[in-house]
């Protein structure tokens, strides 16, 4: 942008103009605290409108903006809270009351700053509070509205009746929050901008009021007469509005011979005061003079269905002004001695090898004027001309040449494509209230250079596919060069498959219109083929890119490579039993008797020389708690083991049988480990039947003289064993009447039963709850 600086046409003025100044400030303020006295009727407002914002569920952010005359508004009727009405529309039902704290204060800004009149401060006043509509509440078809009264205007606006007694209505419309058993979420049009500014009189005033919308609806606009409502001098602030609808303000007559004042004329002038209905864009040429107060509706519709409106109220200040001549510029191309662009008759070519610039004069009639220059286009998008140079200095200041130059220049690589592109150059001044504008409509075709694509090379060898084994590492460079310079990438691709995801790596050094890659693959087992498929080579892709004026050219060199890999399932000997002939056959079983020992060895061999692990796990248990041990040693393709058994008494308590599987795991891509699995049983002595004596004779004769199981006794059978934990408890002998007559722990017992001829029972416990029982007969 082109900023030429100057001071504006209203910042200067006479020492006296300054007194009276001061004298008017002075009276303002000795008014200011006059009306402060009064009560909060006073008059104050400027305008407003409300505002509906969905948040989220079935929450929302009602505001109002409240414009306040910081001028002739008084302090006491700067309220600290309002109070919001929502009706149903149809049937004009109230549904409840919100009360809307002050949550800001602030100034509206003017257009141009340098144009402030102390006469006119407006200050925006923000109330606001979150609500909950509810669905099953706010579900009529005919929608809803806001309201909220308030009293008065400024008593000094011109084309109403009595403005000091002239209240609001601030007034919105919305639609149900649900449709149809669904959510409908709408929020009202992103509130347009404040008019902050002044229209001078018999010169054309334009300002955007155009708004966005959140939803995507569209909006349309029009002048409506603003409401006054029922709010008066006497209850400026009422607790709630009433329901629609809501009387108008009342125009003030005209002179005669002049239209009377409407929605259509409410500034009067030629334009009337209006608004474009798709853009929101203000514009008249006021007439008169004075403060005059107008209405904005702004639509919302969504698929041709009107589900909303938002009304705003505001001023507008016409005074005189200066007059103010728009500036003008002249174009040519940036070639000694080129004539002046003729607008809509030349079309400038921007080639290649010409000049791409365009020089720019400007000159304004009005002495010290601060010239902008801006670009706008007409019918095309993207990069724009820039100013590469600028002649600052005022138009017109005394000694200084009365024409200002600047070198306008298109981008290198803007290009039309043949087409007509259309550019609108724009000088505007700092005139006030608005500036005024002279625009040239530049029509051109551009051009860019030609340009050639990248080329790209390695250095993997003429060879193609590369072969690599599973722990190789692959390593080769790759070059890229621009032939015009231009910035060059360098990207790392596969055809089918992630390079990044196999390790494979590509770091690059730019080296002036090059770039050199580095390409390194530490091969693992990510890239083996899965078992039963072919190796395939895996393509690596490397692609060199230029973007000269947007337009990608690229080139791409691909090297291929082949993992190789091939496995031989490792081979296990052992001294163990031998396997059984079908897999559905139970393992072997070693059988041992308590105290024995069992010793195997193993051997493990690979052809492929990966390395060999052998392992014994037991199923349930840990080797050592049975008396087990298991010493291996592994290698590359060679592996050996000794496994060594005592049996114990911890193994008979661990399990009834032992199982033990013996691996050889090789460490590769795809394994194949070989396995053995074993059973192991300690037996039990008890293989001897028991068949206890049935009768005694204590006669004295040494024969059958005693009711024991003593070995030395051969005529006696001997007692099962005692076997780890299953060992002799006691024995009792009861009486045929159930009387306990004997009793011993002594394995070696002897009953001799004198004295003591019939029939008896005897009961011999062991501590793992065998019994063994039967009778006895003692004959003397």
């Amino acid at each position: 942008m082109l900023s030429l600086s100057a001071q504006s046409a209203f910042s200067a003025a006479p020492a006296s103009s300054t007194r009276s100044g001061a004298r008017r400030l002075f009276g303002l303020l000795a008014l200011l605290l006059l009306l402060a006295a009064r009560p909060a009727r006073a008059t104050h407002i400027v305008g407003g409108e409300l505002d509906l914002r969905y948040l989220q569920n079935n929450d929302y952010q009602l505001s109002l903006n409240l414009y306040f005359d910081a001028v002739n508004g008084m302090p006491g009727a700067l309220d600290t809270e309002l109070t919001a009405s929502i009706f149903e529309r149809s049937t004009n039902r109230w549904i409840r009351d919100i009360v809307l704290p002050l949550t800001s204060n602030t100034f509206v800004n003017y257009t141009n700053p340098a144009c402030t009149r102390p006469s006119l401060i407006t200050r925006k006043l923000l109330y606001s509070q979150q609500l909950t509509l509810p669905a099953d509440t706010y579900s009529s078809a005919g929608g809803y509205y806001v309201a909220v009264e308030r009293c008065c205007r400024n008593v000094t606006i011109s084309n109403i009746v009595r403005p000091g007694d002239a209240a609001q209505t601030f007034y919105m419309e919305f639609p149900a929050v649900a449709r149809q058993g669904q959510p409908f979420r709408d929020s009202t049009p992103r509130t347009f901008p404040p008019l902050g500014d002044y229209a001078c009189l018999n010169e054309l005033f334009y300002y955007d009021f155009g708004g966005q919308d959140p939803d995507g609806d569209s909006l349309i606009y029009d002048m409506v007469t603003p409401l006054n409502g029922y709010s008066t001098p006497t209850v400026p602030k009422p607790g709630r509005a009433q329901p629609a609808p809501y009387p108008p303000v009342q125009w003030k007559p005209q002179p005669a011979g002049q239209p009377p004042l409407s929605a259509d004329n409410q500034i009067p002038g030629a334009p009337a005061l209006g608004i474009d209905p798709h853009t929101g864009r203000l514009t008249v040429r006021p007439s008169q003079e004075g403060l005059f107060v107008f209405g904005v509706r702004c639509q919302e519709f969504r698929q041709g269905e009107k589900i909303g409106e938002t009304r705003r109220d505001f001023q507008l200040y016409v005074l005189k002004c200066p007059k103010n001549a728009p500036p003008s510029e002249l174009l040519s191309t940036d070639q000694p001695g080129a004539p002046a662009y003729r607008p809509g008759r030349d079309t400038i070519r921007i080639t290649a090898t010409g000049s791409r610039c365009l020089r720019l004069r400007f000159t304004d009639p009005d002495p010290d004027s601060r010239l902008t220059a801006t670009l706008r286009p007409v019918n095309f998008t993207g990069v724009l001309p820039a100013f590469s140079t600028v002649a600052s200095g005022v138009v017109r200041t005394p000694g200084a040449p009365d024409t200002l130059t600047a070198t306008l220049c298109f981008p290198a690589c803007l290009d039309t494509k043949g087409k007509v592109f259309l550019l609108d150059v724009m000088v505007a001044d700092d005139g006030c209230s608005l500036p005024k504008r002279d625009t040239v409509r530049v029509a051109f075709i551009a051009a860019p250079a030609p340009n050639n694509p990248p080329t790209i090379s390695s250095t993997a060898g003429p060879s193609l596919p590369l072969h690599a084994r599973v722990g190789d590492i692959v390593r080769f460079d790759v070059l890229a060069t621009d032939p015009e310079g231009d910035p060059l990438t360098l990207q790392l691709s596969g055809k089918a498959f992630n390079p990044a995801d196999l390790g494979a790596t590509l770091s690059q050094t730019p080296t002036g219109k090059q770039i050199q890659g580095h390409f390194e693959w530490k091969v693992d087992c990510r890239a083996v083929a899965p078992p039963g498929t072919a190796a395939v080579a895996r393509e690596f892709v490397f692609t060199a890119s230029s973007q000269p004026c947007a337009d990608r050219q690229s080139a791409l060199v691909t090297v291929p490579i082949i993992v190789d890999y091939s496995n031989h399932a490792p081979q296990l000997t052992s001294t163990l039993p031998p396997a059984p002939a079908l897999p559905t056959d139970p393992p072997p079983l070693v059988r041992l008797t308590l105290g024995d020992s069992y010793t195997a060895t193993f051997n493990g061999t690979d052809a492929d020389r990966d390395p060999l692990v052998l392992s014994a796990t037991g199923q349930g248990f840990e080797l050592a708690a049975a008396g087990m041990r298991f010493t291996a040693l592994g290698g590359a393709g060679q592996a050996s083991a000794v496994f060594r058994w005592d049996a114990t008494c911890e193994a008979v308590r661990l399990q009834k049988v032992l199982v033990v599987t013996f691996q050889l795991q090789e460490s590769t891509c795809q394994p194949q480990p070989q396995t053995r699995t074993v059973r192991f049983q300690v037996l039990s002595p008890d293989s001897i039947p028991f068949h206890p004596p049935n009768i005694i004779t204590p006669n004295g004769d040494d024969k059958n003289q005693y009711f024991t199981f003593d070995r030395s006794n051969s005529e006696n059978p001997v007692l099962p064993p005692d076997f780890c934990d299953a060992r002799f408890a006691d024995v009792q002998i009861f009486s045929r009447w159930g009387q306990l007559v004997y009793k011993s722990a002594d394995r070696q017992f002897k009953w001799a039963g004198q004295g003591m001829a019939g029939s008896y029972f005897y009961l011999i416990t062991f501590t793992d709850g065998r019994k063994y029982k039967g009778w006895l007969d003692v004959m003397p």
